[in-house]
């Protein structure tokens, strides 16, 4: 038996990107494992949103080396944004000579080709392009997140804020065509899987390219029409692209969890700017009340940066007032992280390390508290979770329900799968503690 194992880092696009790797090896006899000694193909499939994940990959890679002189049959891949950059493939195929495969994100749908090519050759692959603007369809998907499954409906980006690198190594926006997509999630579904993401770096601006009637909230439409008791999501979203159509298709299809993700980034209309995220915070703030019109209930999250450059204590007091007066049901926060080759790497004035770091600790303390708030508002309740795996160190089962909070419940049975049902008894952050109540429903 052959043996493969893809590392994966980054979002959820890179997740299911590492799927179709996965697909492209079982295709060709090879086995999942975990185990480097066992496997006989590794591949790292990276991201280079973040200079930590960059670094992260390259000393994974470098721990191989050894492990290639003992193995010397191994195969050694590398491939994702982190390799379209401009030279990071010389510089990995100088630095890394155990490396036999880069390949870049444009052509990953190829990656068993290239494999046929080193295994016949015996000599290393490079193959790193422009993209071309095609979307290729019939790549085998090996999913590994069942009940869950990812659903690109997009590539690229072209929205070119100043912080971030994703337009320059995934190309400008090219979407599926719906029919794809509509049968793709009708097929999911009909095999089990319970709840659908649609992926792309800006959903919102699906079908822009494509002739014909149709665009995100006429997707979201015709998706109603999938038969099967399953849950939809999708992100991400863009604040200037989210309309009020699109608003109401999802609120009036079923299959539609009432949680949207929309990144602000920053409360401050001086930075989101500079940022070239084209909307004011009031403009977002109105978004956010076009959500709460059509779906009182939605949770609402979001993506917010800290010390972007030029960035004032009054800069980071907006977006602390922003946080106040929307009243997020969680956030992911992080500091801005220098890109080579993006707008912001060259402007003046990036914001001291220290005062970076005091000032997402006060955000983080104050995103905690309303996380705990937004918690605390469940106790007592009656939820529906889906369940998605058995935490092995608390016992425990575990599911999120629509709003996208994790519950944790005791089951005989395997609930893996199933929509439960539970009464919330103590909540501890984003994380429910409850009782199954009612078992013999579950579907």
């Amino acid at each position: 038996m052959k043996f493969f194992k893809v590392i994966t880092y980054g979002c959820q696009m890179n997740l299911h990107e590492s799927e179709k790797l996965a697909g492209i090896l079982s295709s060709k006899g090879y086995f999942p494992t975990e185990d480097n000694e066992q496997a006989d193909i590794i591949v790292f499939n990276t991201c280079c949103i973040r200079e930590n994940a960059e670094q992260h990959a390259l000393g994974n890679l470098g721990a191989l080396k050894y492990l290639k002189k003992k193995k010397p049959s191994l195969i050694i891949a590398m491939g994702g944004c982190m390799t379209q950059q401009p030279g990071v493939m010389e510089k990995i195929k100088e630095s890394y000579p155990f490396v036999d495969i880069i390949f870049g994100t444009h052509n990953l749908d190829f990656f068993g080709d290239y494999l046929d090519e080193r295994l016949a050759k015996k000599k290393r692959v490079f193959k790193v392009f422009e993209t071309d603007g095609k979307i290729y369809e019939g790549t085998k998907v090996l999913r590994t997140s069942y009940p869950n499954a990812w659903v690109n409906i997009m590539q690229g980006c072209n929205n070119f804020c100043t912080y971030c690198i994703v337009p320059y190594v995934r190309g400008r926006e090219r979407s599926r065509q719906p029919e794809f997509i509509f049968s793709e999630v009708q097929k999911l579904v009909l095999m089990g899987y319970k709840e659908i993401t649609l992926l792309g770096q800006n959903v919102n601006s699906y079908g822009k390219d494509l002739e014909g009637d149709i665009n995100f909230a006429k997707l979201i439409t015709m998706l109603k029409e999938v038969r099967g008791n399953f849950r939809l999501r999708f992100m991400t979203n863009h604040p200037k692209d989210l309309t009020e159509d699109l608003v109401k298709a999802v609120a009036d299809n079923p299959h539609c969890a009432h949680l949207i993700h929309l990144p602000v980034q920053a409360g401050s209309d001086r930075i989101l700017k500079l940022m070239n995220r084209r909307y004011t915070s009031q403009d977002y703030i109105n978004k956010v009340e076009l959500i709460r019109k059509y779906m009182p209930d939605c949770a609402i999250t979001t993506d917010i940066m800290v010390g972007f450059p030029t960035e004032t204590e009054e800069d980071f007091c907006d977006t602390l007032n922003l946080v106040k007066k929307v009243g997020f049901s969680s956030a992911f926060t992080f500091v801005y992280s220098r890109r080579k080759g993006t707008v912001a790497d060259k402007m003046d004035d990036q914001v001291p390390e220290d005062v970076k770091k005091d000032r997402i600790m006060r955000l983080v303390d104050l995103c905690n508290e309303q996380t705990r708030e937004y918690s605390s508002n469940y106790l007592g309740k009656t939820i529906t979770v889906l369940c998605e795996d058995f935490d092995k160190k608390k016992q425990m089962y575990m599911g999120r329900d629509e709003y996208g909070r994790m519950g944790y419940f005791e089951c005989e049975n395997n609930a893996i799968g199933e929509f439960c049902k539970i009464k919330v008894t103590s909540a501890n952050g984003i994380s429910l503690f409850g009782e199954l109540v009612d078992d013999e429903n579950q579907q």
